[in-house]
């Protein structure tokens, strides 16, 4: 049985709906999660809502409700978009959970009992928006690196001992020089850490809307302790005795975006340190989108809708742009232009062109059914088919090591071109007049290389990859990537679905008129 895997989002903040970089970010985790179970691996794949906080608190009393209600129903939003998008979550944890609050309460004492939380005060630069403390040298003009605006604190405050992990952090990195991807980001956490790490304060009490710390419920509990132990706490910590922690801790892939790099870079791996806990195998940030060049805010009016655009363009569409328009972990730029010309190209005219011409000839010429070939194939059929077999040997390491989802598709789609220049010199079309035998040799061989493309493309377009296999008859059971080999190769002779076109070309979803 191949290892265990274990894949997190960042838990959202359901202050405003879902946006495209949160679709972006659960997406990248699901095409992971989807590749590891069909690679025989036991898989969980996590995500949530952090619901405390102080702009939670804010927000509901603006809309005259309780926080509790607020939350309620602004996470409902977060799940729905799974559904939209098709994400194959094993796990939906929420902050205000019970089996969170426990173990948050739980994780709290055991630092407190052993030495690196204190009682002291607090007096610096607060971001309510990013629920972050700056110092004045973080400051760009009287705001936070983000942006948010700042406010000056003072108030009581317990303490995490973050300066003693300094060397032990710098250690670590240099040590696990995978810890932190892509390298760019890995830099940019040595320079801060490098630059002096200062204790850092983890309660407030200037609001209530929290996990009140044990023994002195005059505080909460600072949001981001609160919210990171979820990768714990949906393990069933403090019980490490429980099958999920024993089975899936430490986590394989904590995916987030770069602005939240230094919690799950510096903070997080201190609190495990200090707790004796192992740390996470990889922190992997990847970049934001913008819009046409644009930053992506609601005040500019650019917010990319991802329900609006899963149901103008198909959800597998937008699935396919997001993961090929950029390098994983580079910024990306929106746009329907952009969008539009990918799918039609790549989807519609490569992909959908090469199974549609093929499946129809065969529905044509074969009797509806899978060819049969009476003669030996030639070397080219042989090859076409030995790369088809091999292309998971290539991808594997580019997804389990790398998460260099670009590459993965790149990979697919050179089969697929070579597949398409395949079709246009042998002319299946001429052989059927001139060589009905090799026609089928033909066909069959083409056949066999869609029905691995199918098998390999379901972590990317999961209800397409599936259309394609219903096409070619390939059953249920036969769709994992143990089944990538020439053992399970098509049975001649076998009927097939009559084909249906499966990417439509965008500008008739637009402008049916014009087509």
């Amino acid at each position: 049985m191949s290892k265990p895997y274990y894949i997190t989002t960042p838990i959202y903040y359901p202050n405003s709906d879902p946006h495209i970089g949160s679709v972006y970010t659960t997406l990248c985790c699901d095409v992971l999660a989807r590749f590891m179970r069909l690679d025989g691996h036991e898989v969980k794949f996590l995500t949530g809502t952090d619901e405390h906080g102080q702009k939670i608190e804010q927000t509901a009393t603006k809309l005259g409700k309780s926080p509790q209600e607020f939350v309620d129903e602004a996470s409902k939003s977060f799940r729905n978009v799974l559904a939209v998008y098709n994400l194959s979550v094993d796990d939906f944890i929420r902050t205000t959970e019970l089996r969170h609050k426990r173990g948050v309460q739980h994780f709290w004492e055991l630092l407190e009992k052993k030495g690196y939380i204190y009682l002291g005060s607090y007096a610096g630069w607060y971001a309510v928006r990013d629920e972050a403390f700056y110092t004045e040298s973080d400051l760009v003009d009287g705001k936070a690196p983000t942006g948010a605006p700042v406010e000056w604190v003072e108030e009581p405050s317990y303490f995490f001992k973050l300066s003693a992990f300094q060397d032990k952090l710098l250690e670590y990195y240099a040590s696990h020089p995978d810890f932190i991807a892509p390298l760019s980001r890995r830099n940019e956490v040595l320079s801060f850490v490098k630059g002096g790490l200062k204790d850092l304060s983890v309660s407030r009490t200037s609001f209530k809307w929290g996990i009140p710390v044990p023994g002195n419920e005059s505080h909460v509990i600072y949001v981001w302790l609160d919210a990171l132990m979820n990768y714990l706490t949906a393990l069933g910590y403090p019980d490490r005795e429980k099958r999920d922690y024993t089975t899936f801790w430490p986590a394989d892939v904590h995916m987030v975006g770069k602005d939240i790099l230094r919690f799950h870079a510096v903070y997080w791996p201190a609190f495990l340190m200090a707790a004796d806990l192992p740390l996470p195998k990889k922190i992997f940030a990847h970049g934001w989108w913008t819009n046409k060049g644009q930053k992506i805010s609601k005040s500019l009016g650019n917010v990319i809708d991802p329900y609006e655009i899963a149901e103008t363009y198909g959800v597998d569409q937008v699935r396919y742009f997001l993961i090929r328009e950029v390098p994983f972990g580079n910024d990306g730029d929106y746009s329907e232009e952009a969008l539009i010309s990918r799918v039609n190209s790549q989807l519609s005219n490569e992909l959908g062109n090469l199974v549609q011409r093929t499946l129809s000839m065969v529905w044509k010429n074969c009797e509806e059914k899978m060819p049969s070939p009476s003669i030996p194939f030639e070397e080219g059929d042989k090859a076409l088919m030995k790369k088809a077999y091999s292309l998971i040997e290539d991808i594997r390491p580019l997804l389990q090591k790398d998460q260099a989802l670009s590459k993965y598709v790149d990979l697919l789609w050179q089969l697929v071109g070579d597949a398409n220049r395949y079709v246009d010199t042998q002319a299946p079309w001429a052989l059927r007049k001139n060589n009905p035998p090799r026609m089928e040799v033909v066909l069959y061989t083409l056949c066999e290389v869609i029905r691995v493309l199918g098998i390999l493309l379901q972590p990317l377009i999961p209800a397409s990859a599936a259309k394609i296999l219903d096409q070619l008859g390939v059953p249920e059971q036969a769709r994992t990537f143990k089944n990538l080999e020439a053992v399970d190769a098509l049975k001649p002779g076998a009927p097939i679905q009559e084909p249906q076109g499966i990417f439509p070309r965008l500008n008739d979803v637009r402008n049916p008129e014009t087509c």
